[in-house]
């Protein structure tokens, strides 16, 4: 039986001072080891039996720091090795145990990692292959929009399709003032979306982060839930007021307080989209040369669109109070930006629920190419959309201005007047 080590007090082992390994009895095994001012634990013990190239049987010998000294005090260093002892004794190999146990930490830690770490990570990776800041601007807006705030804080080992489903088809605002599903109300945008999504979790699986086929695929996967981008039948909320009503509309819409009334009324007497008006502010507006000048960056086809103003128009912005501090022509009641509802709300008080404020403009468009001679350029161009044919866009920019100040103001003078169809004339002498 082999000879055991002196068992040390604790002053005796902090009085070592030569270099080498010194035991200090208490646990068999059990070393201070001393390298120049290096002072640390190791735990020298037999697992048992190998055999060599030479065939020879010889010990295998487990040495395992147990950490240093006197950070890890004699009796820790003591009560450590009894432990790793007992596990020799039950056939197990602390160190193999230890790999193993770090193996499993780091595959718990892949697990959680969120599908927001995993996107960040994949676009920096990809960062340099990209063409411009731009692009990756691009891909971090889209994710950031429709993904994150869905499934950013979940693991990504736990993205499945039904989660993929839940971000496509996510209830969004529309122009109009409505909601619809995401893939339905911007298709082009869920497409690209979900693209991203399936990149983002193939690098995850390549990462180790997560296993199993990608829930983000079209082929085979997705393309049997969703309709193929590009034919999406689009989703219209775009119930409009045929035109003989407005008269008596736009008096009942007069009657009415309150700045969302003012901007929906703005909105039809400018055939502008909600956003562009809620939006406005007033260095947008030149009342002396009756013009309303929304920038590119608020713009559908982002080009800069200049609207003629009526002078209902001009009066109605006249009359609107100046908020110090507050940019916007339409403020909220607490500051900023009237919310997308505000002007729906204004319909629904009306008990007009079924119409929206998008639908004006096409009262408008029906007004204008049913019962006027204006040209159809002109009429697309009073409501900012693009012309397909190149000659007329090259005309538009020369002479339709003037055509349009008198197509607005025609218009501001239709919203005024009350259809005939609504007077019953009284004739001297009827019953």
């Amino acid at each position: 039986m082999p000879k055991k080590a002196k068992e040390l007090s604790a002053l005796a082992v902090s009085k070592l001072k030569a270099e080498g390994r010194h035991a200090v009895g208490g646990a068999d095994g059990l070393y201070l080891r001393i390298a120049g001012e290096s002072r640390a634990w190791v735990l020298c013990v037999a697992l048992g039996t190998r055999t060599n190239r030479s065939g020879k049987e010889v010990v295998r010998r487990l040495n395992m720091g147990l950490g240093p000294f006197p950070e890890v005090s004699l009796a820790e260093a003591r009560e450590k090795a009894r432990e790793l002892r007992k596990q020799v004794r039950e056939g197990i190999d602390p160190l193999q145990e230890k790999r193993e146990a770090k193996a499993r930490d780091a595959k718990q830690a892949a697990k959680s990692k969120t599908f927001a770490e995993c996107a960040l990570a994949f676009i920096e990776d990809k960062r340099g292959e990209w063409k411009n800041e731009k692009h990756v601007a691009q891909w971090r807006s889209t994710l950031e929009t429709y993904a994150f705030p869905k499934i950013g804080a979940l693991p990504v080992a736990a993205i499945d399709i039904d989660l993929v489903l839940q971000v496509l088809r996510q209830e969004v605002p529309t122009k109009e003032g409505g909601t619809a599903q995401l893939w339905h109300a911007k298709n082009e945008t869920a497409s690209r979306l979900r693209g991203r999504i399936e990149a983002v979790l193939d690098w995850a699986k390549v990462s180790k982060y997560r296993e199993g086929e990608n829930p983000a695929a079209w082929q085979g996967n997705l393309k049997h839930a969703l309709p193929a981008p590009g034919k999406v039948q689009k989703v219209e909320h775009h119930a409009a007021l045929p035109y003989v009503e407005l008269g008596a509309f736009m008096a009942e819409l007069r009657e009415r307080e309150g700045m969302s009334a003012r901007a929906l009324e703005f909105a039809i007497l400018t055939a502008a989209r909600s956003g562009e008006v809620r939006g406005a502010t007033w260095a947008e507006i030149d009342l002396n040369a009756k013009t309303w000048t929304i920038p590119a960056s608020r713009m559908k086809a982002e080009k800069e669109h200049e609207v003629p103003l009526s002078d209902a128009a001009v009066k109605l912005l006249k009359a609107l109070p100046r908020i110090v501090g507050n940019e916007y022509v339409f403020p909220a009641p607490r500051g900023g930006q009237l919310s997308d509802m505000s002007l729906t709300a204004v319909l629904k008080r009306m008990e007009r629920g079924g119409l929206t404020q998008h639908g004006f403009r096409s009262t408008f468009r029906d007004w204008a190419g049913e019962t006027t001679n204006h040209p159809r350029e002109v009429i697309e161009h009073a409501l900012a959309h693009q012309l397909k044919d190149k000659a007329e866009r090259a005309y538009q920019r020369g002479t339709l201005w003037p055509k349009r100040v008198h197509l607005m103001a025609d218009w501001a003078n239709y919203c005024g007047q009350v259809a005939a169809s609504n007077v019953v004339e009284l004739k001297q002498g009827a019953a």
